[in-house]
Parts: structure tokens; C-alpha cells; sequence
């Protein structure tokens, strides 16, 4: 069954010229998943004038690879409080390698790959083996830790990336005290909210995830990102620092759009696809890119000082 939950805007501080806009903006948007064989859940935000647009945004998702940002913010912290330097080094070994997004896989056991190295390949090109091996490093109730002391209750990191043919354990290596309990194993390697996400953005480009210093770097990272399928499908003229993730039923996207009419942070989860598919053919990538495009077009052109 199609599913579209009770849009909301929060409209406070804007002028009376700028809510036809928005009216316009949720029309376009509601008739585009209407048309989509799932469901769709989603929250944005303009990050300079504060309005929020909402489609069912507190819903506790699987996340897939998107909780690999909250992993690399609690990498930044522990480096910056000297828990590791970035030149460590870990070691790969044939049991690290799970199938799946990346390329480590495709190198040889015994290399050894600076952290530095690790996070920018969960990252750019959302490495599973170089994701372990950070959790490896860090635990994901440091993760989860994190998350708490930023107010993101909602977001937690619950066990490292199963390959092909790998069985969850009881208590695997990598779970998180919540990830070992029943009413998470549904969610699999992270759950969080499309609001909960999108904080996090904020708070990385507000230079107060970790440091101002880490905060600049960690975005810069996400502008690398190599997957544009979502979010970057069809904003070709606006950088992006983004994330995105895949599951057979599930495609998700987080990210900020830096657009010359203003910046716009964004999640947005497609669930219950048929598939599955895993070209850039995914309706959930389409759907995910119109979608974008319509946030970007409506939110950044909600300027309170109405200003055109």
C-alpha cells in the first residue's frame, strides 16, 4: 500500500509571501510519492532562515550506509582527543573483507591502511570493510555515545556490515549494547530519523559536531562522496556534501545542498521497493532526485526577508 504521512511546515518568522511557495512545494511534492510503489519519509531543512518541511520525519528508519556519517563524526572526536592519530595504521586480513559498496575487498591481506584512509573510504565510496574496521577501532557505543551528548537519542550505530553468506551471530563482533537487543535487530546495522539526521548535518555545518576544524573537514568529505544517484542526480550547478544508502527494499540519501538561493539540509528514505535493483535506475533514486529538486526549489526560495 502506498504510504504518504501528514506533511507539516513550520512557518513562523516567514512573510505572507512566501507560503504559496511552500503550498506550491507540497502540492508537487505529495503528487510525486503518490505515484511511488513505497513509502517515503523525509525531513529538510534551510539552513539559513530555519524552515523545516516534514513528511513523517520523527520515524525510526533502517538507515543503511548513512549511519557511516555518525561513525565518522565519533572518529574525528576520539582523533581529536587523542585516543588515535590519524597515520595509525590497521591491518586487513581476509576475514575483514565483506562484500558489498567499496574496494577494499579487491586488495590483498596484510595491507595496512592509515584511519585517515579507513573514513575517507566509508565515505567516498561508503567502504563496508573500511567501515568495520573503524568500528574495530572506535566501538559503535562510542558511536552511540556521541550521538547522545549531540541530543540525537534516535540514532544509533548497532553492528558492523555483514557480507554475503556471513551469519549474524547472537552477540557478534561490533555490536552496540542496543544493537544485542531484540527490538533493534530489525533496523540491522543502524536505525535512525530523517529529523535526527538532518541535525547532524546542521551541527557539521555549524562547525560544532566536533570542532569547527573537524566539522569543515568532515563536510569537505562528504562533497567526495562518488555516489550521485539521489540527492545529486539532477542539481548539477549545487555542490553537495552527501551520503547515501542502499538496502534491496531501501534507498536513502542525507545531505546538504549548498544552492545559490540558499542551503538546504535533507533526508530522505524510500522503503518498500520493489525490487530488488541496484542501477541507477532504482525509483527510489528517481524518486529521491525529484524530490530534491523540489526542496531545494521550495525551501531555499523561503527566505524570510523576502528577499526574491
Amino acid at each position: 500500500m502506498r504510504h504518504l504521512a501528514v506533511a507539516s511546515l513550520l512557518l513562523s518568522s516567514l512573510p505572507l509571501c512566501a507560503a504559496p511557495r511552500l503550498d506550491e512545494m507540497d502540492r508537487k511534492i505529495r503528487e510525486r510519492i503518490a505515484r511511488f510503489p513505497g513509502k517515503v519519509f523525509l525531513f529538510a531543512k534551510n539552513l539559513d532562515t530555519g524552515v523545516t518541511y516534514s513528511i513523517g520525519g520523527d520515524e525510526r528508519l533502517r538507515t543503511a550506509s548513512t549511519i557511516k556519517v555518525p561513525i565518522m563524526v565519533e572518529a574525528f572526536a576520539q582523533a581529536e582527543a587523542g585516543k588515535f592519530r590519524w597515520q595509525d595504521t590497521m591491518t586487513l586480513t581476509e576475514e575483514d573483507m565483506v562484500s558489498g559498496s567499496g574496494v577494499l575487498r579487491e586488495m590483498s591481506p596484510g595491507l595496512r591502511i592509515p584511519l585517515r584512509d579507513l573514513v575517507r573510504l566509508m565515505i567516498v565510496v561508503s567502504d563496508n570493510t573500511a567501515t568495520n574496521l573503524v568500528l574495530d577501532r572506535i566501538t559503535a557505543d562510542a558511536v552511540n555515545a556521541r550521538m547522545d551528548a549531540l541530543g540525537l537519542k534516535q540514532t544509533r550505530s548497532l553492528r558492523k556490515i555483514l557480507g554475503d553468506g556471513k551469519k549474524l551471530k547472537a552477540v557478534a563482533s561490533g555490536h552496540s549494547r542496543e544493537g544485542r537487543r531484540e527490538e533493534y535487530q530489525r533496523f540491522g546495522i543502524g536505525v535512525s530519523t530523517p529529523r535526527e539526521m538532518v541535525r547532524l548535518l546542521e551541527l557539521l555545518d555549524q562547525g560544532r559536531a566536533v570542532s569547527p576544524a573537524a566539522s569543515a573537514e568532515m563536510i569537505a568529505i562528504l562533497k567526495r562522496e562518488q555516489y550521485a544517484d539521489g540527492i545529486g542526480r539532477t542539481l548539477p550547478d549545487a555542490e553537495i556534501a552527501s551520503k547515501s544508502g542502499a538496502l534491496d527494499h531501501l534507498r536513502a540519501d542525507i545531505g546538504i545542498v549548498y544552492a545559490k538561493s540558499g542551503k538546504v539540509a535533507m533526508a530522505i528514505t524510500c522503503e518498500d521497493i520493489p525490487g530488488p535493483n541496484y542501477t541507477p535506475e532504482n525509483p527510489g533514486l528517481h524518486l529521491i532526485s525529484a524530490v530534491s529538486v523540489l526542496l531545494v526549489e521550495g525551501l531555499a526560495s523561503a527566505n524570510p526577508a523576502g528577499n526574491p
